[in-house]
């Protein structure tokens, strides 16, 4: 199905390593599955792949009154739950490599809670463990009722510049108008929604030691949102985790430096555990 991003092959390429099972991506916010098409290109030579629109963004599942009503907005774990049953519908029972990116790995850490007999690795890309401060919470909830007031345009335009690196933005290529587009076309009750799950996500800080399937954290050097340092401790925490930084990117790292983050995914895929 074209709107999942999945592809076929008819003589995928085989990996060095042990890891076989399908591969999916999960995208971030205020995005859909299209942020993943340089990896969806390359790895549908390897395997089953599969890059979903999540509940309200893109092809997904319509928004619901329940998420519209809950004070706590499109919550992590129905996002988590709706991936559970994607996976279902499409009869995959191998267990998956799940890569989120931002609002990506905030759902990816709670399929790890809520399914991790499906869970055989994890990449989290540019994102964090932590859950919100009370002033963050504060600011995402008040970004959610001005963005139901007066619509997503006025919060992308204040929100693109912290998405990538200095570099990608003075150079102007075509993946900057591209997430422009993908972010303006974004329903705002589904921003708004998203915004409130987020502020309202619980923190993985403290379980991130009990964390032990295979994971690769990935970080762009120029990430003002989630910074190297601070995934770099992330990684250090679980116990059987690696570090990559990516140059030249920032918070879009699949997107700005797809070669570098499809390298990483790969070398960690042939990587036995």
């Amino acid at each position: 199905m074209a709107g999942d991003g999945q592809r076929a092959s008819d003589a995928p390429e085989l990996l060095e390593g042990p890891f076989d099972g399908p591969l999916v991506f999960v995208h971030g916010f205020p995005l859909d599955h299209s942020m993943w098409s340089h990896q969806v290109d390359a790895f549908a030579r390897v395997g089953p792949v599969l890059a979903p629109d999540q509940r309200g963004f893109g092809n997904g599942p319509a928004l619901d009154e329940r998420s519209r009503n809950d004070p706590r907005g499109l919550a992590m774990e129905r996002l988590a739950d709706d991936l559970a049953d994607r996976l279902d519908a499409l009869r995959i029972t191998r267990p998956i490599a799940l890569v989120g990116l931002s609002m990506g790995g905030y759902v990816a850490f709670e399929f790890w809670k809520r399914h991790a007999d499906r869970l055989a690795r994890l990449v989290l890309c540019d994102t964090r463990a932590a859950s919100d401060s009370p002033d963050a919470a504060a600011i995402r909830l008040r970004t959610a009722d001005a963005v139901e007031r007066d619509g997503v345009e006025p919060f992308v335009d204040g929100w693109l510049a912290r998405l990538f690196a200095p570099r990608t933005m003075e150079e102007g290529p075509p993946i900057v108008g591209a997430t422009r587009s993908v972010m303006s076309a974004t329903p705002r009750e589904t921003a708004a929604a998203a915004l409130r799950g987020m502020a309202a996500r619980a923190s993985y800080q403290d379980r991130l030691v009990r964390i032990d399937v295979p994971t690769l954290v990935v970080c762009g050097r120029h990430d003002i949102l989630t910074p190297v340092a601070e995934m770099r401790a992330m990684a250090g925490a679980m116990p059987r985790a690696r570090f990559t930084e990516i140059a030249d990117a920032g918070h879009m790292a699949p997107l700005e430096a797809p070669d570098a983050v499809n390298g990483a995914i790969r070398a960690f895929l042939e990587e036995p555990f």
